[in-house]
């Protein structure tokens, strides 16, 4: 089993483990889903669907393979075997054990319609993605540069057994595409499809245009939509939305897509060492992607829904991120540079201003991330160093 490191998530998933009598992981492959469910619960019985003589099992003798864990069970990669749940829902109705099974699953797509169906109301439902910058930093193999995290991304595998990142996310490429999506969606071109994975990558950072993406990778309209839904339901990639609310103004409301993993964005355009990246035309676009990660994974790992935004106008003032937490909004620009310039910091008056003219929440915590080392309070924002991302949204927690 792979080394475990402290996740943030784990006191969310004990706490709805304390509530209700099955919980559901789920995230993209290779992110600590097991690791982090056998960490926590080490003294109950662990199976995996994965296992073809499991499975079978599983499948055509659901009542007798849950009668092997009549006291309860982690069941790894559960959308193997998704009859199980509806015989999951009466076992559990028996006996509503809170904490007595705990299920993880890679694939989004047929997985939530599964459990919605059949254990709606009686299970908790989690996300776990591959590591922030604060939890990677506990193992010993990681970074200590910008541009190598960025360059090998977040996926625990590399750190932890200390495979080349490029060689790892090869492998990982090639399983996601010849397994994963042939599991779940009727992709007929494989080759086209591994194509428009490479031209997403190419736009991360930028607004979604399927109809130009789509034109890009030789497939229509709805085609595009449908792949970019695959990468999104299999955790690759977010859509970012627009954030137009009471706001009468020019605003683009298209999202942005941004990847979730910019080791992964790195081999999809090929960028073969990290000082590639350094002098890498999308340097900037791979760093946002970054920051929007990492307050992505910030929330999610709270057992938040993020509430992640961007704002654009036609005219040219935007914001790389907003977070809306209700009573005050955080307002987010990231740039890759290491040093500070005042370009940094002009767009937080003007939209300011935008917003003073609203009923949104005028109370706005501004914050540069940059590429630099030292984080600093200016008088309009904070400059926050990359390796300090993490405090972003902190301050939310101790005010």
């Amino acid at each position: 089993m792979t080394a475990m490191i402290p996740r943030k998530l784990i006191p969310k998933l004990l706490e709805l483990a304390g509530f209700y009598p099955v919980v559901v992981v789920t995230g993209p492959r290779q992110a600590g889903k097991t690791t982090l469910c056998r960490a926590t619960f080490p003294d109950t019985a662990y199976v995996s669907l994965e296992s073809l003589d499991t499975r079978e099992f599983a499948q055509t003798d659901p009542r007798g393979f849950l009668a092997e864990y009549r006291n309860g069970a982690i069941i790894d990669e559960i959308q193997q075997a998704p009859g199980l749940a509806s015989y999951l829902q009466t076992e559990v109705d028996e006996r509503p054990t809170p904490g007595r099974f705990i299920l993880t699953g890679s694939q989004h797509f047929g997985l939530s319609q599964t459990i919605s169906q059949s254990l709606a109301g009686r299970c908790g439902l989690l996300e776990l993605l591959a590591p922030d910058w604060e939890e990677l930093r506990q193992f010993p193999s990681a970074p200590d540069d910008l541009y190598t995290l960025l360059w090998q991304g977040s996926y625990p595998r590399i750190y932890d057994r200390n495979i080349p990142a490029h060689q790892w996310l090869a492998d990982y490429t090639a399983t996601y595409v010849q397994r994963d999506v042939r599991q779940v969606v009727n992709v007929g071109d494989l080759l086209a499809f591994s194509g428009f994975i490479k031209l997403c990558a190419g736009r991360t950072a930028q607004e979604i245009n399927l109809s130009a993406l789509g034109s890009d990778a030789g497939v229509s309209h709805n085609t595009a939509r449908a792949w970019l839904s695959i990468l999104e339901t299999s955790y690759l990639v977010h859509r970012l939305p627009a954030w137009h609310s009471n706001i009468r103004k020019q605003v683009v409301k298209a999202p942005k897509l941004h990847f979730l993993d910019s080791g992964l964005v790195c081999y999809l355009l090929n960028i073969r060492e990290p000082e590639q990246l350094r002098h890498h035309p999308l340097r900037g676009a791979i760093f946002e992607s970054w920051v929007v990660s990492e307050l992505y994974k910030a929330q999610i790992h709270q057992g938040e829904q993020p509430s992640l935004h961007h704002y654009r106008e036609s005219r040219g003032l935007e914001m790389d991120v907003l977070v809306n937490l209700g009573d005050r909004l955080h307002a987010i620009e990231a740039k890759s540079a290491a040093t500070a310039t005042p370009d940094f910091f002009k767009g937080f008056a003007p939209f300011a201003e935008r917003v003073g003219n609203t009923d949104l929440p005028t109370r706005i915590e501004n914050a540069v991330v940059y590429g630099g080392e030292t984080s600093q309070q200016r008088s309009t924002a904070r400059l926050i160093a990359w390796r300090d991302v993490g405090e972003i949204l902190r301050v939310e927690k101790v005010k």
